[in-house]
């Protein structure tokens, strides 16, 4: 934000998490923290009174809980919430219904370690800025289960590999994405950016809802057809090696593209696959993915990126489009017939 400051309220029952949020956020002159409400029905008034840009919401209150309270806001007055979630497993369950209920982003509490503090603090203000500039839609309902659309390919399958990348806004377009693919889909491997303890609940959660068979990525995993490999989030990038490109591995190293893991190392990996393998880029900030998947493109593999229109965040498809590295946009709807178009030929 450059032209004007983000306004933001703030929806905590904690009141020590609350002044720390507010002095992470104050110390951006692009931020200004409008708001702090204990408990959502003052976070509501407070809402209608001031018309902030952002809200970050927590995930567990007394009296409504995060969850509803965020249900209600994208439904009768749509704006860009961040959720702040405690990182344990039931945490990680109601900020993955929370991103799909609507909400731009997730960030872990804040821990209090002054070792861990001001990178604590960059990551909110980078994202609640992020935010603002999102585009947000109202929604009717909590999200039901996705209904599988494509029974069965209609025509032979090719041996090929999908790769896609995704970050902000990434949570609701990989289940529209993965639910509109067959059960014996070729294999897909995904990087969607979020902190370490989501991934595995939102692989479990993928694949009970889409259909398809989901995992989270395992070190020396071999690829199979009908299977969606989400991977984990923290210390290690994913990326395909082995003579036929067929065998996951997880390598310790430092961020790439400002992430860890990266869409590049992916995309990077998978275009020694030249025409057999699909990139896609899907919503989300930032370049991250952008020069893999020029690389991918270069290499001869097809290449997809998600439209403007339907993206929460126009920043990572954007960047590879100007790159060069996107031969067709397409609307996040049709990418899943788009993609199985291509296997079949």
């Amino acid at each position: 934000m450059t032209e004007r400051t983000a306004r933001v309220v703030i929806v905590d029952d904690s009141a020590a998490m609350r002044a720390l949020l507010n002095k992470l956020l104050s110390q951006d002159p692009e931020i200004e923290v409008v708001g702090m409400a204990p408990e959502p029905h003052a976070a509501r008034e407070m809402i209608k009174a001031l018309n902030p840009d952002v809200v970050t919401l927590d995930v567990e209150m007394p009296g409504m809980d995060g969850l509803s309270f965020l249900e209600r806001i994208m439904r009768l007055r749509p704006m860009p919430v961040v959720m702040c979630s405690t990182l344990t497993a039931r945490g990680a369950e109601a900020t993955i219904e929370a991103l799909r209920l609507g909400a731009v982003d997730c960030i872990a509490k804040p821990s209090g370690n002054p070792l861990e503090i001001a990178q604590d603090g960059a990551l909110l203000r980078k994202k609640v800025k992020m935010a603002a500039r999102s585009s947000v839609r109202a929604t009717t309902s909590r999200p039901q289960p996705v209904v599988q659309r494509v029974e069965k390919p209609s025509g032979p399958m090719r041996d090929m590999i999908i790769a896609v990348g995704a970050s902000t806004g990434g949570v609701e377009a990989l289940f529209s994405l993965i639910g509109g693919l067959p059960a014996n889909c070729p294999p897909v491997l995904v990087v969607q950016h979020m902190p370490a303890v989501f991934t595995t609940g939102f692989a479990a959660r993928l694949d009970r809802e889409t259909g398809v068979r989901v995992v989270e990525a395992e070190d020396g995993m071999n690829l199979a057809p009908g299977t969606v490999y989400i991977a984990p989030g923290g210390e290690r990038h994913m990326k395909l090696t082995g003579a036929s490109g067929n065998t996951i591995r997880l390598v310790a190293a430092d961020p790439v593209s400002g992430h860890r893991p990266s869409v590049d190392v992916l995309f990077s990996s998978v275009a020694a696959l030249g025409s057999r393998a699909i990139g896609v880029i899907l919503t989300g900030m930032g370049s991250d993915g952008a020069a893999g998947l020029k690389e991918m493109r270069d290499a001869g593999a097809l290449t997809f990126g998600q439209t403007k229109e339907t993206c929460v965040v126009y920043g990572m498809p954007r960047a590879a489009f100007e790159l060069g590295a996107v031969e067709k946009e397409i609307n996040l709807s049709a990418m899943p017939e788009a993609i199985l178009a291509a296997c079949r030929r």
